[in-house]
């Protein structure tokens, strides 16, 4: 492995141990302050409102000024963020600290631009990103675990610990991580509204089909997964043990595709395009099935769901750093980013709002948007939008691309 891949993936390790810890610790610790139920929740949309304002302009300004110094400066943000949080007198402060966690939230975009950055062809691209993502599943399996020891101490202690260890984490970056993007446009204006970026990638005819897939997809995860325990105790009497056992096996399954999978069997034997319209027929048979709420499909549906959300998480963001401008490739990721903790916020609401009325609806409902994301695959193929390709390893930095 690059030296510099193994240093990229072992800053996101440290970074998503951080985040994993707080997980299950953070609604008792925030509970200790009186916060309502309502309050608590607004904590998180306030995460995912800034990241969805931050996203873009981060992977924009890396497009510019170099992958190293933004993915450095969010991660000592985010070390910020977690100080604040923990030594928070109030409630007001304790929204202050998620709101620098959130403006910061583009370190993962930065770092997955970073290993586009050191690919050299598709092939590798998609093979880096999944291991960026199965780093992100086993940091979210060891974190809580190391959340659950840290709050025997007090609830407020792993948010210190959190904060420190971003701290040593952004020191680490500094020391070694070198700039992998070489092609930089230092002549490239930054757009400080997110809503700019956002109307620009509308307009742009490569990437939007790729875009709506990608709206659709997060949709149809955030929807099903804010209801997903609750599901598992109305229709099925899990308790919380059986929960977490199911959420550890669908992290153990997604981590093995992204890992070994993804490079051996689905990248060898198709394309990506192939791959997605494959992975969204998987997603669509594995949320009907959940929709039925008969126990022996929901074990069947299970692996399916872990292996389409994962790979398909995967062949979208290579796609669309495929054929992205060369120079705008940290941009489009972050505009990823940013739409992802878009449907985190709406698809929550809509997924409560279908359980009330039936356990499956949002199943239902997921499927139907995987449909749609399946016509809208088709169309694109049909249409034929031709790739981006990287240039060759034989290509100097000065080449036009």
């Amino acid at each position: 492995m690059q030296r510099e891949k193994a240093i990229v993936i072992l800053t996101v390790f440290v970074d998503v141990i951080g985040i994993g810890i707080v997980i299950p610790i953070l609604p008792f610790y925030v509970g200790s302050f009186g916060a309502s139920p309502f309050t608590i929740t607004l904590l998180f949309s306030a995460f995912a409102l800034f990241a969805f304002i931050s996203s873009p302009f981060l992977g924009a300004m890396s497009d510019r000024v170099g992958r190293r110094p933004v993915l450095i400066g969010s991660i000592a943000a985010n070390s910020l963020g977690w100080l604040v949080f923990a030594g928070a007198p109030n409630i007001p402060l304790l929204f202050v600290g998620r709101i620098i966690n959130g403006l910061s939230a583009g370190n993962y975009t930065v770092a997955q631009s970073c290993l586009v950055d050191l690919a050299r062809d598709e092939r590798e691209r998609s093979t880096n990103i999944g291991l960026i993502g199965a780093t992100f599943g086993i940091g979210f399996m060891v974190g809580p675990l190391l959340g659950g020891l840290l709050s025997t101490v007090s609830h407020s202690f792993p948010f210190w610990c959190t904060g420190v260890l971003a701290t040593a984490n952004a020191v680490l970056t500094y020391i070694l991580l070198p700039e992998t993007h070489k092609r930089r446009d230092t002549a490239a204006m930054i757009v400080f509204n997110p809503l700019t970026l956002l109307a620009r990638a509308a307009a742009d005819r490569n990437l939007r089909p790729l875009y709506l897939t990608w709206i659709l997809f997060g949709f149809a995860l955030s929807t099903t997964q804010s209801v997903f325990a609750l599901y598992g105790q109305h229709s099925f009497n899990f308790d919380s043990f059986i929960t977490g056992v199911m959420f550890a096996s669908t992290g153990i399954f997604a981590a093995l595709n992204q890992t070994v999978l993804l490079h051996r069997v689905w990248l060898k034997y198709f394309s990506e395009q192939r791959l997605s319209i494959l992975m969204t027929v998987m997603l669509a048979v594995c949320f009907f099935l959940f929709g039925l709420e008969i126990l022996s499909l929901f074990f069947v549906a299970l692996p399916l769901f872990a292996t389409g959300q994962s790979v398909q998480r995967v062949v979208l963001t290579s796609q669309v750093t495929g054929r992205a401008d060369p120079l705008k490739k940290g941009e489009a990721l972050g505009i990823l980013t940013s739409l992802v903790s878009a449907t985190m916020v709406a698809g929550s609401m809509i997924g409560g709002a279908l359980f009330e009325v039936h356990n499956g609806y949002p199943f239902i409902f997921a499927c139907i948007l995987m449909l749609v994301s399946l016509l809208l695959s088709f169309t694109a193929a049909r249409d034929n939008v031709p790739a981006v390709t990287l240039p060759s390893p034989s290509t100097t930095s000065d080449e036009a691309p």
